[in-house]
Protein backbone atom coordinates (compact mmCIF):
# COMPACT_ATOMS: atom_id res chain seq x y z
CA UNK A 1 0.00 0.00 0.00
CA UNK A 2 1.16 3.45 -0.77
CA UNK A 3 2.02 6.11 2.09
CA UNK A 4 -0.69 6.67 4.53
CA UNK A 5 -1.83 9.58 7.20
CA UNK A 6 -2.77 7.25 10.06
CA UNK A 7 -5.78 8.60 12.42
CA UNK A 8 -6.40 7.10 15.89
CA UNK A 9 -8.94 6.62 18.37
CA UNK A 10 -10.16 4.77 21.26
CA UNK A 11 -14.39 4.75 21.04
CA UNK A 12 -16.16 6.81 23.78
CA UNK A 13 -18.70 5.78 25.94
CA UNK A 14 -21.10 7.69 23.47
CA UNK A 15 -20.04 5.95 20.73
CA UNK A 16 -21.44 3.06 21.77
CA UNK A 17 -23.48 0.93 18.43
CA UNK A 18 -21.64 3.47 15.81
CA UNK A 19 -21.26 2.57 12.04
CA UNK A 20 -17.49 2.23 11.73
CA UNK A 21 -17.99 4.21 8.24
CA UNK A 22 -19.47 7.07 10.10
CA UNK A 23 -16.99 6.80 12.98
CA UNK A 24 -13.93 6.84 11.02
CA UNK A 25 -15.48 9.07 8.19
CA UNK A 26 -15.28 11.29 11.47
CA UNK A 27 -11.85 10.49 12.66
CA UNK A 28 -9.81 11.12 9.24
CA UNK A 29 -11.57 14.03 8.13
CA UNK A 30 -13.27 12.26 4.64
CA UNK A 31 -16.64 11.56 3.39
CA UNK A 32 -18.48 8.69 4.62
CA UNK A 33 -18.27 7.19 0.85
CA UNK A 34 -14.51 7.57 1.04
CA UNK A 35 -14.97 5.51 4.46
CA UNK A 36 -16.53 3.20 3.18
CA UNK A 37 -13.88 2.65 -0.03
CA UNK A 38 -10.84 2.71 2.91
CA UNK A 39 -13.16 -0.01 4.75
CA UNK A 40 -12.97 -2.16 1.86
CA UNK A 41 -9.63 -1.60 0.68
CA UNK A 42 -8.52 -3.13 4.06
CA UNK A 43 -7.24 0.34 5.34
CA UNK A 44 -9.37 0.38 8.70
CA UNK A 45 -8.99 -1.91 11.28
CA UNK A 46 -10.69 -1.92 14.62
CA UNK A 47 -8.53 -3.67 17.60
CA UNK A 48 -5.49 -4.30 15.46
CA UNK A 49 -8.05 -6.19 12.90
CA UNK A 50 -9.19 -4.94 9.40
CA UNK A 51 -13.08 -4.84 9.82
CA UNK A 52 -14.71 -5.23 6.18
CA UNK A 53 -18.13 -4.27 7.22
CA UNK A 54 -18.97 -0.45 6.70
CA UNK A 55 -22.19 -1.08 8.93
CA UNK A 56 -20.11 -3.03 11.97
CA UNK A 57 -21.39 -1.68 15.30
CA UNK A 58 -18.70 -0.17 17.31
CA UNK A 59 -18.64 -0.92 21.04
CA UNK A 60 -17.07 1.81 23.79
CA UNK A 61 -12.66 0.90 24.57
CA UNK A 62 -12.37 -0.42 20.51
CA UNK A 63 -9.56 1.03 19.20
CA UNK A 64 -9.99 2.01 15.50
CA UNK A 65 -7.68 2.98 13.14
CA UNK A 66 -7.76 4.90 9.88
CA UNK A 67 -4.92 4.80 7.26
CA UNK A 68 -5.94 7.07 4.37
CA UNK A 69 -3.55 6.99 1.16
CA UNK A 70 -1.63 10.20 -0.21
CA UNK A 71 -4.08 11.12 -2.64
CA UNK A 72 -2.70 10.30 -6.38
CA UNK A 73 -1.89 11.95 -8.73
CA UNK A 74 -4.96 13.25 -11.45
CA UNK A 75 -5.22 11.37 -14.48
CA UNK A 76 -7.50 13.97 -15.98
CA UNK A 77 -5.69 15.90 -18.36
CA UNK A 78 -5.93 20.10 -18.03
CA UNK A 79 -7.87 21.55 -20.98
CA UNK A 80 -7.90 25.24 -21.53
CA UNK A 81 -11.63 25.57 -21.84
CA UNK A 82 -13.32 28.29 -21.39
CA UNK A 83 -14.99 28.47 -18.12
CA UNK A 84 -17.87 30.53 -16.05
CA UNK A 85 -16.48 30.89 -12.54
CA UNK A 86 -19.07 32.47 -10.51
CA UNK A 87 -17.53 32.49 -7.12
CA UNK A 88 -14.72 31.32 -5.87
CA UNK A 89 -11.90 31.83 -2.58
CA UNK A 90 -9.32 29.50 -0.84
CA UNK A 91 -11.74 26.70 -0.28
CA UNK A 92 -14.83 26.31 -2.68
CA UNK A 93 -15.85 27.55 -6.45
CA UNK A 94 -19.11 28.06 -7.89
CA UNK A 95 -18.91 27.32 -11.70
CA UNK A 96 -21.33 27.51 -14.79
CA UNK A 97 -21.72 23.80 -16.23
CA UNK A 98 -23.11 24.69 -20.26
CA UNK A 99 -25.24 22.15 -21.78
CA UNK A 100 -23.63 19.61 -23.33
CA UNK A 101 -20.51 19.50 -21.06
CA UNK A 102 -20.46 16.17 -18.89
CA UNK A 103 -18.95 16.60 -15.28
CA UNK A 104 -16.55 13.68 -15.58
CA UNK A 105 -14.23 12.01 -17.74
CA UNK A 106 -15.12 8.77 -18.54
CA UNK A 107 -14.82 5.62 -21.35
CA UNK A 108 -15.96 7.91 -24.55
CA UNK A 109 -15.82 11.49 -22.69
CA UNK A 110 -12.22 11.48 -21.05
CA UNK A 111 -11.86 14.94 -22.60
CA UNK A 112 -13.59 18.20 -22.94
CA UNK A 113 -14.83 17.59 -19.49
CA UNK A 114 -15.55 20.29 -16.52
CA UNK A 115 -13.03 18.45 -13.97
CA UNK A 116 -10.36 19.23 -17.21
CA UNK A 117 -11.64 22.89 -17.38
CA UNK A 118 -11.37 22.98 -13.52
CA UNK A 119 -7.44 21.50 -13.33
CA UNK A 120 -6.56 24.28 -15.92
CA UNK A 121 -8.75 26.77 -14.32
CA UNK A 122 -8.55 25.94 -10.18
CA UNK A 123 -4.99 25.79 -8.32
CA UNK A 124 -6.00 24.53 -5.28
CA UNK A 125 -7.90 20.87 -5.66
CA UNK A 126 -9.34 18.76 -3.35
CA UNK A 127 -8.19 14.71 -2.88
CA UNK A 128 -10.45 13.56 -0.93
CA UNK A 129 -11.61 11.30 -3.06
CA UNK A 130 -8.30 9.38 -3.19
CA UNK A 131 -7.21 11.74 -6.80
CA UNK A 132 -5.65 14.80 -6.57
CA UNK A 133 -8.87 16.68 -8.61
CA UNK A 134 -11.47 19.38 -8.55
CA UNK A 135 -13.62 17.78 -5.92
CA UNK A 136 -17.07 17.37 -7.50
CA UNK A 137 -19.08 17.25 -4.44
CA UNK A 138 -22.74 16.87 -6.38
CA UNK A 139 -23.13 16.44 -10.44
CA UNK A 140 -25.88 17.55 -13.20
CA UNK A 141 -26.56 15.82 -15.88
CA UNK A 142 -24.70 16.69 -19.04
CA UNK A 143 -27.34 18.32 -21.13
CA UNK A 144 -28.76 20.23 -17.93
CA UNK A 145 -27.37 23.65 -17.56
CA UNK A 146 -26.73 25.61 -14.29
CA UNK A 147 -24.69 26.14 -11.53
CA UNK A 148 -22.11 23.29 -9.70
CA UNK A 149 -20.20 23.45 -6.33
CA UNK A 150 -16.87 22.71 -6.12
CA UNK A 151 -14.54 21.83 -2.93
CA UNK A 152 -11.01 23.50 -3.32
CA UNK A 153 -9.41 21.62 -0.14
CA UNK A 154 -10.65 18.50 1.71
CA UNK A 155 -11.91 20.49 4.52
CA UNK A 156 -14.53 22.27 2.48
CA UNK A 157 -15.20 18.38 0.38
CA UNK A 158 -16.25 16.71 3.70
CA UNK A 159 -18.40 19.99 5.18
CA UNK A 160 -20.08 20.57 1.73
CA UNK A 161 -21.01 16.81 1.24
CA UNK A 162 -22.26 17.19 4.78
CA UNK A 163 -24.75 19.59 3.97
CA UNK A 164 -25.99 17.71 0.75
CA UNK A 165 -26.30 14.54 3.09
CA UNK A 166 -27.97 16.74 5.61
CA UNK A 167 -30.09 18.11 2.71
CA UNK A 168 -29.34 21.91 3.80
CA UNK A 169 -28.21 22.48 0.16
CA UNK A 170 -30.48 24.62 -1.50
CA UNK A 171 -30.92 23.69 -5.25
CA UNK A 172 -34.02 24.90 -7.61
CA UNK A 173 -34.46 24.49 -11.50
CA UNK A 174 -36.53 25.70 -14.33
CA UNK A 175 -37.26 22.85 -16.76
CA UNK A 176 -39.86 23.25 -19.64
CA UNK A 177 -42.05 19.88 -19.04
CA UNK A 178 -44.13 18.73 -21.47
CA UNK A 179 -48.15 19.56 -20.91
CA UNK A 180 -50.43 21.68 -18.61
CA UNK A 181 -51.50 21.32 -15.02
CA UNK A 182 -54.49 21.71 -12.84
CA UNK A 183 -52.94 22.63 -10.13
CA UNK A 184 -50.60 25.06 -9.78
CA UNK A 185 -47.94 23.32 -7.12
CA UNK A 186 -47.08 19.38 -6.22
CA UNK A 187 -44.58 16.96 -4.91
CA UNK A 188 -43.37 13.67 -6.42
CA UNK A 189 -41.95 11.10 -3.88
CA UNK A 190 -40.42 7.81 -5.26
CA UNK A 191 -37.55 6.05 -4.87
CA UNK A 192 -35.03 5.92 -7.57
CA UNK A 193 -32.58 3.26 -8.75
CA UNK A 194 -31.98 1.54 -11.73
CA UNK A 195 -34.06 0.69 -14.46
CA UNK A 196 -34.59 -3.51 -14.11
CA UNK A 197 -33.87 -4.04 -17.95
CA UNK A 198 -32.53 -0.85 -18.74
CA UNK A 199 -28.92 0.14 -17.08
CA UNK A 200 -28.57 3.32 -18.52
CA UNK A 201 -31.65 4.66 -17.65
CA UNK A 202 -33.69 5.51 -13.45
CA UNK A 203 -36.88 4.35 -12.99
CA UNK A 204 -38.64 4.40 -9.64
CA UNK A 205 -38.30 0.68 -8.50
CA UNK A 206 -39.19 -0.61 -4.68
CA UNK A 207 -35.71 -0.73 -2.80
CA UNK A 208 -35.10 2.80 -4.11
CA UNK A 209 -33.31 5.66 -2.71
CA UNK A 210 -35.60 8.22 -1.37
CA UNK A 211 -36.08 10.75 -3.50
CA UNK A 212 -38.41 14.15 -3.24
CA UNK A 213 -39.30 16.79 -6.02
CA UNK A 214 -41.33 19.50 -5.43
CA UNK A 215 -42.65 21.38 -8.28
CA UNK A 216 -44.08 24.70 -9.38
CA UNK A 217 -46.22 25.92 -12.34
CA UNK A 218 -44.43 29.38 -13.17
CA UNK A 219 -45.80 29.82 -17.00
CA UNK A 220 -48.21 27.79 -18.77
CA UNK A 221 -47.21 27.78 -22.37
CA UNK A 222 -48.02 26.28 -25.84
CA UNK A 223 -48.62 22.04 -24.69
CA UNK A 224 -46.18 22.74 -21.94
CA UNK A 225 -45.11 24.64 -19.08
CA UNK A 226 -42.28 26.39 -17.44
CA UNK A 227 -41.91 25.19 -13.77
CA UNK A 228 -39.45 25.36 -10.89
CA UNK A 229 -38.60 22.08 -9.05
CA UNK A 230 -36.67 22.15 -5.85
CA UNK A 231 -34.79 18.87 -5.14
CA UNK A 232 -34.84 17.70 -1.30
CA UNK A 233 -32.89 14.60 -2.57
CA UNK A 234 -30.52 14.46 -5.36
CA UNK A 235 -30.91 11.45 -6.88
CA UNK A 236 -29.73 10.80 -10.65
CA UNK A 237 -31.85 11.98 -13.21
CA UNK A 238 -34.64 12.71 -10.50
CA UNK A 239 -35.95 15.76 -11.84
CA UNK A 240 -36.47 14.20 -15.04
CA UNK A 241 -37.38 11.02 -13.91
CA UNK A 242 -40.25 12.34 -11.45
CA UNK A 243 -41.81 14.33 -13.69
CA UNK A 244 -42.11 11.73 -16.54
CA UNK A 245 -43.94 9.66 -13.69
CA UNK A 246 -46.88 12.01 -13.48
CA UNK A 247 -47.03 12.58 -17.41
CA UNK A 248 -45.13 15.64 -17.81
CA UNK A 249 -40.98 14.49 -18.83
CA UNK A 250 -38.86 17.75 -19.74
CA UNK A 251 -39.31 18.91 -23.38
CA UNK A 252 -36.10 17.62 -25.20
CA UNK A 253 -35.54 14.53 -23.42
CA UNK A 254 -34.10 11.80 -24.80
CA UNK A 255 -34.50 9.00 -22.44
CA UNK A 256 -37.33 9.68 -20.02
CA UNK A 257 -39.70 11.94 -22.92
CA UNK A 258 -41.89 10.73 -25.49
CA UNK A 259 -40.34 8.64 -28.85
CA UNK A 260 -41.51 11.77 -30.87
CA UNK A 261 -41.23 14.89 -29.27
CA UNK A 262 -44.26 17.79 -30.03
CA UNK A 263 -41.24 20.46 -30.49
CA UNK A 264 -38.03 20.00 -32.29
CA UNK A 265 -35.87 20.63 -29.53
CA UNK A 266 -32.35 19.98 -29.65
CA UNK A 267 -29.24 19.40 -27.80
CA UNK A 268 -30.95 17.67 -24.57
CA UNK A 269 -33.80 18.49 -22.11
CA UNK A 270 -34.63 21.97 -21.37
CA UNK A 271 -33.68 21.67 -17.79
CA UNK A 272 -31.25 24.31 -15.94
CA UNK A 273 -30.26 24.35 -12.41
CA UNK A 274 -30.68 28.30 -11.73
CA UNK A 275 -29.70 28.86 -7.89
CA UNK A 276 -27.60 27.38 -5.66
CA UNK A 277 -27.63 27.80 -1.57
CA UNK A 278 -25.22 26.45 0.63
CA UNK A 279 -23.82 27.39 4.22
CA UNK A 280 -19.90 28.31 3.80
CA UNK A 281 -18.10 25.40 5.34
CA UNK A 282 -15.22 27.62 7.07
CA UNK A 283 -17.23 31.54 7.75
CA UNK A 284 -20.52 29.89 8.31
CA UNK A 285 -21.79 32.10 5.91
CA UNK A 286 -25.07 31.67 3.57
CA UNK A 287 -24.35 31.64 0.19
CA UNK A 288 -26.89 32.18 -2.88
CA UNK A 289 -26.29 32.22 -6.21
CA UNK A 290 -28.75 32.25 -9.29
CA UNK A 291 -28.04 31.65 -13.02
CA UNK A 292 -30.26 32.67 -15.39
CA UNK A 293 -30.85 30.00 -18.53
CA UNK A 294 -29.03 29.76 -21.72
CA UNK A 295 -30.18 30.84 -24.88
CA UNK A 296 -31.65 27.83 -26.23
CA UNK A 297 -34.32 27.60 -23.05
CA UNK A 298 -34.97 30.93 -23.30
CA UNK A 299 -35.68 31.03 -27.14
CA UNK A 300 -38.16 27.80 -26.49
CA UNK A 301 -39.89 29.67 -23.73
CA UNK A 302 -40.81 32.78 -25.76
CA UNK A 303 -41.48 30.63 -29.07
CA UNK A 304 -44.04 28.59 -26.81
CA UNK A 305 -45.34 31.75 -24.65
CA UNK A 306 -49.10 31.65 -25.29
Amino acid sequence: MSEARVFESTVPETGAGERLDVFAAALAGVTRSRAGALIREGRVTVDGAPQAKAGFALKPGMAVRVAVPEAAPATAVAEDIDLDIVYQDDDLAVVFKPSGMVVHPAAGNERGTLVNALLKHLDNLSGIGGEIRPGIVHRIDKDTSGLLLVAKNDFAHVALSEQIRAHTVKRAYRAVVIGGFREPSGTVEGPIGRHPTDRKRMAIVPGGREAVTHWAVLTPLRGATLIEARLTTGRTHQIRVHMASIGHPVLGDPVYGPKKSPYPVQGGQLLHAFRLGFTHPRTGEEMLFEAPPEPRFTYWVEKLRV
